[in-house]
């Protein structure tokens, strides 16, 4: 009877043993992580420390997941329920899903604005008025198409531009046909000082709007742009006389935000500065078709920094540089700036030989740092060789008191792929004073992080 109730007991523990095991009992899942604010058409991705699991949307409407990767897609504006799922226990997490904005900017602003995340269309000669704020969101795109007429942002003294593009969603303004020359870019006004052709504090603009800009407010705040793109600008504006740039900078102020700026094949300069204090930073111009960068108007920026410039197919001078034949006390001062010209490249206009790096007239002037220049070689046109040079110095009185002065320096400057350092044009003889021209073998010139912002097409518009 003993070995009989023994065997009951050994065999119950058997079954008590095996039902134990059968249990489902919950599992402890690590917290769902990533980003829950997306727009239609983005995504994000959902993940948690504990593997294995099951994701499910709750609103497959607004966002649909995949199951074992927790790819979020936004497929409609509002809010879905994420579930993931390791057994018999579950963790949520919610994800926001936001409409695109969309929809016309045109006419003059006299209100603040803010346009969402989306896709819009910029219409006409668009101005934004003295004490007017308009606002983009990071991602926006804003097309324009030449077929419509003239078409340009412009801020008008007084108003400022806001725009909060990122590395990964830069604002991109462009134009429908990828046309170089299709329309007028950005233009920005303020009241910052300048001092213009026979030495005057004011002047209009020479955009085809004929508006005033100088003033005595160094510190002017137009707003901020950071991450904005620039496609195809340099059209002619209202009377025809002169081509726009990418962006242009009318007696702007140090007030003013300038960071990771990009002008895209343009056919005029991917950025000039008319005078003002207005300093920039990260900036790129690539393949525009007159100067990559251009400033008169005795500009005076102070803490630019990584500037990067591209010539390719058409393209004129890198720099051109005056100060509006006044001979200024002040200079600008630029670190840390690429300067290359591709193979192949020509002058916009045949007949017209502007083959050099930078080029200073009229009294222009500048410190630059850290300068890394190559590309600027011979260019044959019909039976002729031009040589391009590094640096010009286009006259006498800009060479007797801006280099001779001591007031254009060029320090830690790697030059290559040019056929001469520096040089005078016609009868001008240019010789730097000691320690106002150095070179180098080890320049790094700008320092960029290439993204979205610096891409099109892509193609990685920071050239090695």
């Amino acid at each position: 009877m003993k070995k009989f109730l023994l065997g009951l007991a050994i065999i119950g523990a058997v079954f008590t043993g095996c039902s134990s095991d059968d249990d489902n009992s919950s599992t402890t899942i690590g917290a769902l992580t990533g980003t829950q604010n997306i727009t239609v058409g983005e995504t994000t991705t959902f993940a948690s420390t504990t593997t294995g699991g099951t994701f499910v949307s709750g609103t497959p409407s607004v966002a649909t997941v995949g199951a074992s990767t927790g790819v979020i897609t936004g497929v409609g504006a509002g809010t879905s329920i994420i579930t993931y799922t390791v057994g018999s226990s579950s963790v949520t997490r919610t994800v926001t899903v936001t409409a695109l904005g969309s929809g016309t900017i045109t006419g003059t602003y006299t209100a603040n604005q803010t346009f969402i995340e989306g896709n819009y269309t910029l219409q006409g000669i668009v101005k934004i008025n003295s004490g007017v704020t308009l606002t983009f969101d990071a991602g926006s795109t804003i097309t324009c198409n030449l077929t419509s007429g003239d078409n340009a942002l412009v801020v008008l003294n007084g108003g400022r531009l806001v725009i909060n593009g990122t590395a990964t969603k830069p604002v991109v303004f462009t134009e429908v046909s990828g046309i170089p020359g299709s329309w007028g870019g950005i233009i920005m006004y303020g009241d910052a000082p300048i001092l213009a052709l026979g030495g005057v504090t004011t002047s209009t603009s020479e955009d085809g709007l004929a508006l005033p800009y100088g003033g005595t407010n160094p510190t002017h705040n137009g707003g901020t742009l950071r991450y904005v793109r620039i496609e195809y600008a340099g059209k002619k504006l209202a009377d025809g006389t002169k081509e726009l740039n990418g962006f242009s900078f009318y007696s702007v102020g140090s007030g003013t935000v300038l960071e990771n700026l990009v002008s895209y094949k343009g056919a005029d300069d991917g950025f000039e500065f008319y005078g003002g204090t207005v300093s920039a930073i990260n900036l790129v111009s690539y393949g525009n078709y007159d100067d990559t960068f251009d400033w008169q108007d005795g500009w005076q920026g102070q803490t630019n920094s990584n500037w990067y410039g591209y010539q390719t197919g058409k393209g004129n001078f890198g720099f051109e540089i005056e100060a509006s034949s006044n001979n200024n006390t002040f200079f600008p001062k630029i670190s840390n700036i690429t300067m290359k010209r591709a193979a192949g490249t020509t002058p916009e206009v045949a007949g017209t030989i502007e083959i050099d790096a930078f080029q200073f007239k009229k009294e222009g002037n500048g410190e630059f740092t850290n300068v890394l220049i190559n590309g600027f070689g011979d260019y044959v046109e019909g039976a002729t060789t031009y040589n391009g040079t590094a640096v010009k110095i286009q006259d006498a009185n800009t060479n007797t008191n801006q280099v001779n002065g001591s007031k254009i320096k060029f320090t830690n400057v790697t030059i290559t792929n040019t056929t001469s350092n520096f040089a005078g044009a016609g009868s001008v003889s240019v010789a730097f004073p000691a320690g106002q021209f150095a070179t180098t073998a080890t320049a790094t010139g700008a320092t960029l992080t290439t993204g979205n912002w610096s891409t099109v097409n892509g193609v990685n518009l920071l050239q090695n």
